[in-house]
């Protein structure tokens, strides 16, 4: 026919032929009941699908040469776009279509059993009549019913379940979609869908369900609810802003409690037990970081800056973390392994990167270390070590090099003492003395106090004086008796004897009572020549302690007054042999100790300041005054935070000594005179 020219009227017979046919395909599926229909229109579907095959296989040469050289539609395409116009849009079939599939899909979705695969098979058919026919005729509405669907369920949820409850049933549902997806729609559609689900269920509900009484954010936090949390930042995550509302709330709460923390009168009284704390709440966050936020950067670097934000709201922060290191290498370490160890040194230098005020630490580091080496008190020397090559990483070589020397220092100190017997072979039977030599600038200043030695130890000090000076040339050397120990041999009233542990101040009062029975508090005074201060706490320690009172005081009381009268205690009886009489010291600084150890940082930050404004001005020639107090603290703040009016001060003083000079006309501008 189309070799004879009569193309056309084959074409134009076909359309009419497959039209009338389908009509009655049309009329067929509209008869049928139920749950019929689909299996019909199914049926039918895959009847026209292979007569379309046949009659394409049929039709090909028409298909081939008139179809292209006339520009109509293929066979194939034809009877697709027949059946589409035919059976789909049908005015008994089109909305009874649509309305099945979504009735379907809502059984499914409150519990019900459906046929899946005939659901495939009629999707298929949508999608292969054409892109915009599943959509138009399927996936709009399917969208629609879905969001109006979750926005009631999401407000159903919400009047009965708590947050954590909340969010099962939410990702419940999300993957319930998703595999709903994947048996029956097309994959294009699981975008869309889950979209719909993350919007109605999780995004306006958001802020509820972060801040939820009793069961939100910050309740899961505080109870440590790990699954919880984890859900919760997997489905927030898919929402705009969804992780940043989390961060925010867990901010707050963080600085809050960490303020609270660190404001808590009572929690100050123990700086071990404040530390304690700090590091128990850093902990708790890593480890929740860690799991449920699956390691997230932005959550990490929220909580660095929480912690150093209340950290520093405290300024005896510097002198806790110290003390709380001196209690650890002192004691705490004890029988601990040498990765345990490590884990703590490891903890405390975190918190040391949060102090802006470095050099306070530093400071209080300083005291505290050279008491424990002083009075043989540190349990690891590798883990002192350990702890200083990880403060040298941290804060470079100035910042540990005296600490260093401290440790040369004892070690010579040894070397010295057997040096010093060595040419006294005649001292073995006396009194023996240890001495450790410090050199000035590596060691904390202490304030040069002298007390009166009894004859017996001063003799020896001499000796050792002209020894050392003897061997070393161009040094002097000064006694500080406050920070030494002794150990006196006692014999008391009923002849039982003690090794008594003391410091050099106790022994000076102790060995007064070797020529006198009662010696009055003005006569200890004078003879001993100790300071007020000192002597009250040395007498407190040695007559008031219970267990360790080998001094008796009149009258009876809890201090020491000037008009207090001592002597020795004939009923001092301990199990042990060897009795240590500590002094009673306050472990925290007195309000005075502080402002001094304050104005020493203060005066030590002042060259500092100044060398860091030269370097500045060295490189650059010339600055104005704001942009050089932001380049100086920027250099600083490793060490401390500078305080802009002090900078400010220094730059007067430069200024003053001709290192800098202002300009002429723009007096906030700053030049550098070589």
């Amino acid at each position: 026919m189309v070799l004879h020219k009569f193309g056309e009227k084959l074409y134009s017979g076909l359309v009419v032929t497959m039209t009338g046919h389908l009509k009655d395909i049309a009329e067929s599926v509209e008869a049928a009941h139920g749950g019929s229909f689909l299996e019909e229109l199914n049926r039918k579907w895959n009847d026209h699908n292979k007569a379309l095959q046949m009659i394409r296989d049929i039709l090909m040469y028409m298909d081939r040469t008139y179809i292209p050289s006339t520009q109509k539609t293929p066979v194939h395409e034809l009877g697709l776009n027949l059946w589409r116009e035919n059976v789909i849009y049908s005015s008994q079939i089109r909305t009874r279509l649509l309305n099945t599939l979504l009735e379907l899909v809502h059984s499914e979705r409150t519990g019900e059993v459906v046929d899946r695969g005939i659901m495939r098979n009629i999707t298929k058919m949508l999608m292969d009549l054409g892109p915009s026919v599943y959509g138009q005729e399927f996936e709009n509405h399917f969208l629609q019913v879905s969001a109006e669907f979750y926005r009631v369920e999401s407000q159903k949820f919400m009047e009965c379940c708590d947050c954590g409850d909340y969010l099962k049933k939410s990702e419940r549902r999300l993957n319930e979609e998703i595999d709903r997806v994947s048996h029956y729609l097309d994959p294009r559609t699981e975008k869309k869908i889950t979209n719909v689900v993350e919007k109605e269920m999780i995004e306006n509900q958001m802020l509820i369900l972060i801040h939820m009484e009793n069961s939100g954010l910050v309740h899961m936090l505080c109870d440590d609810k790990y699954e919880d949390l984890g859900r919760m930042y997997n489905l927030f995550r898919r929402v705009t802003d969804g992780l940043l509302k989390i961060r925010e709330v867990m901010t707050s709460h963080i600085r809050e409690s960490g303020k609270q923390l660190v404001t808590d009168p009572e929690r100050l009284k123990d700086p071990v037990e404040f530390v304690q704390r700090l590091l128990d709440e850093k902990d708790k966050y890593d480890k929740i970081i860690n799991m449920p936020f699956n390691n997230d950067r932005s959550f990490q670097n929220a909580l660095n800056s929480s912690f150093e934000y209340f950290i520093n709201l405290n300024p005896r922060s510097p002198e806790f973390i110290s003390l709380f290191v001196d209690d650890k290498l002192r004691k705490g370490l004890k029988g601990v392994t040498e990765d345990d160890v490590e884990v703590t040194l490891d903890k405390v230098m975190m918190l040391f990167r949060y102090l802006q005020e470095k050099d306070v630490f530093e400071k209080y580091y300083k005291q505290h270390l050279a008491k424990r080496l002083l009075s043989g008190k540190t349990v690891s020397d590798d883990a002192e070590r350990s702890l200083i090559v990880k403060l040298k990483t941290e804060c470079g070589y100035q910042f540990t090099s005296k600490l260093e020397g401290m440790f040369t220092d004892m070690k010579t100190s040894q070397d010295t003492m057997q040096g010093f017997y060595g040419s006294h072979p005649e001292l073995g039977d006396g009194p023996t003395l240890t001495v450790q030599v410090l050199t000035t600038g590596s060691w904390p200043t202490q304030s040069n106090v002298t007390c009166n030695l009894p004859a017996e130890t001063s003799a020896l000090c001499e000796k050792f004086r002209s020894y050392y000076l003897g061997t070393h040339t161009g040094r002097r050397l000064s006694w500080q008796t406050n920070m030494g120990t002794a150990d006196l041999k006692a014999t008391f009233g009923k002849g039982q004897k003690h090794e008594l542990n003391v410091s050099t101040y106790q022994m000076c009062v102790l060995m007064l009572f070797n020529n006198a029975d009662r010696l009055s508090y003005k006569e200890i005074e004078q003879a001993a020549e100790i300071p007020a201060p000192d002597l009250k706490r040395c007498l407190q320690s040695l007559a008031l302690v219970k267990g360790r009172n080998v001094l008796r005081k009149e009258p009876m009381s809890k201090d020491v007054g000037e008009d207090d009268a001592f002597f020795v205690n004939d009923k001092f009886s301990s199990k042990l042999y060897k009795v240590k009489i500590g002094t009673v010291v306050a472990q925290k600084e007195s309000e005075p100790e502080k402002q001094e150890t304050r104005q020493r940082v203060e005066e030590d930050r002042k060259p500092q300041i100044e060398a860091a404004i030269v370097r500045i001005m060295k490189s650059r020639k010339q600055l104005d005054h704001n942009n050089l107090i932001a380049e100086v603290t920027k250099q600083l703040q490793s060490r401390f935070l500078a305080n802009p009016t002090e900078v400010k001060k220094r730059i007067e003083s430069l200024i003053e000594r001709d290192f800098l000079e202002r300009d002429d006309t723009d007096r906030k501008l700053y030049r550098y005179l070589a």
